[in-house]
């Protein structure tokens, strides 16, 4: 079990764990040895027979659960996949799966540990790890009576046939909203919705293993070898340095250089607002398409009227090139540049790399062994970092009749409660981040945005 403090702890599901992401205060009192509380979750099973195959992808299972349980779906609930189908799946598959789990409102999400697992494990260096856990596999996950008769063991249980799974679109405004892809045509005419696609994302920390770059490339070969253009912008952001670095090695990024996409920085980029879109100032209505766990309106770019939809890298990459939200990529052609009709090749990439990982620098730097030394300096006037002062000791009273300050109206989601954008740059500055507290909220008594300082 790991305690953690984003919601993309929940990434850690995907090797088995109980991961669970918490707010600082419950941080702290486990990193001060103290205990930590919860109440006693519900238990979802997700059920997964059959294979993924052709163009459905890890993503299209956890668009899927979204659309079934919406945004509070999952609260109060921890998730577990099993079955022939999760087995089946990669450990990078299953990680996609768990991190996105957080838009269902789950406490965690999970899959029991399996040989997908160990050979990641082992491809990361982490051998040991990999026979202490091969060791006593029998243990990390369920009993065989839970997976024969799962409706006696979970609260809810949910059955998915990968092998009839279809790649899904799950928005604008909210990840929750599933549409198939082969019904994207009517539902984004019956509501209205621009179906030229401006932008197409990959990348960030959800969908940026080497699995899921491989078989992006796999479609941005066909661009050329077919004869085709890239319609819209692309782009891919690595989810890490290590991953950056085996890309280029293996020449994934000269070939997505070949069909005109930019590469950011290893890091959250569009996801969270680190992005400086030539053009949102505008306003303008547009439709792009992305990768990435949320899609709130204002989230990737600042402007509200950007219609976001999440898909999977391989649907992103194909709505990239046609261009057209409505394009369905097992069934449409393309018309390429000398006329011709043309259909793409379903995808096909690699779980890990044939010839390993690699990284020159990986960016991380060890703490020391003795940090009773160590000293941390931040200049007083630093308007992005600040020190904090010790809290005075409790002074033993209880605060009892305090009022209510604040409730707010509707959906509150991360974003409202403190928006992403140019103010993640404050997050290392506790005056500065409460500035910026609950301004996307809209307060329940007044129904005005609440405008909150705390200093």
């Amino acid at each position: 079990m790991m305690i953690g403090t984003d919601s993309h702890t929940v990434n850690a599901g995907g090797l088995g764990m109980v991961a669970i992401g918490v707010g600082g205060a419950d941080a702290c009192d486990v990193m001060a040895g103290l205990p930590w509380e919860l109440k006693m979750p519900k238990l979802i099973g997700v059920k997964l027979t059959g294979k993924l195959n052709g163009w459905t992808a890890p993503k299209d299972v956890i668009l899927k659960v979204a659309g079934i349980l919406t945004v509070k779906g999952g609260t109060g609930c921890i998730v577990e996949y099993f079955g022939e189908g999760a087995i089946s799946m990669s450990c990078t598959g299953k990680g996609t799966i768990c991190n996105m789990g957080a838009e269902i409102g789950a406490t965690t999400s999970t899959f029991g540990y399996d040989d997908s697992m160990s050979r990641y494990l082992k491809a990361t260096g982490r051998e040991e790890i990999a026979a202490a856990a091969d060791a006593i596999a029998q243990h990390l996950t369920a009993d065989p009576e839970v997976y024969a008769n799962p409706e006696q063991y979970f609260d809810q249980l949910i059955e998915i046939n990968l092998d009839e799974l279809e790649p899904h679109l799950n928005g604008p405004f909210t990840p929750d909203l599933a549409t198939p892809i082969s019904k994207m045509k009517e539902v984004a005419a019956a509501n209205d919705w621009p179906t030229k696609v401006e932008v197409g994302l990959i990348g960030s920390c959800t969908n940026s293993s080497y699995e899921d770059i491989s078989r992006a490339v796999s479609l941005a070969r066909q661009v050329n070898e077919k004869g085709l253009k890239t319609k819209a912008e692309f782009t891919i952001t690595p989810g890490s340095e290590q991953v950056r670095y085996t890309i280029e090695r293996d020449g994934f990024l000269d070939t997505f250089d070949k069909i005109g996409a930019t590469v950011f920085a290893n890091a959250c980029g569009p996801c969270i607002g680190m992005w400086n879109r030539v053009g949102a100032e505008k306003k303008e209505k547009n439709t792009i398409v992305h990768s990435f766990n949320r899609n709130f309106a204002k989230r990737a770019d600042g402007n509200p009227n950007t219609y976001a939809f999440v898909a999977s890298p391989e649907i992103v990459t194909a709505l990239a090139i046609a261009g057209d939200l409505t394009f369905n990529p097992l069934t449409d052609t393309l018309i390429n540049e000398n006329g011709e009709t043309v259909k793409l090749d379903p995808p096909t990439g690699e779980e890990l790399p044939l010839r390993g990982f690699a990284v020159d620098d990986p960016g991380y730097q060890a703490p020391a062994a003795d940090g009773s030394h160590v000293q941390v300096i931040v200049d007083p006037a630093s308007k992005r970092l600040q020190l904090l002062d010790p809290f005075a000791p409790w002074e033993g009273t209880d605060l009892k009749g305090l009022k209510l300050l604040i409730k707010a109206k509707g959906k509150c989601t991360t974003d409202h409660i403190s928006m992403a954008g140019p103010w993640l740059k404050f997050r290392g500055h506790l005056d500065n981040i409460s500035n910026n507290m609950l301004i996307g909220a809209v307060n329940f008594l007044t129904t005005k945005p609440i405008i909150l300082r705390i200093s």
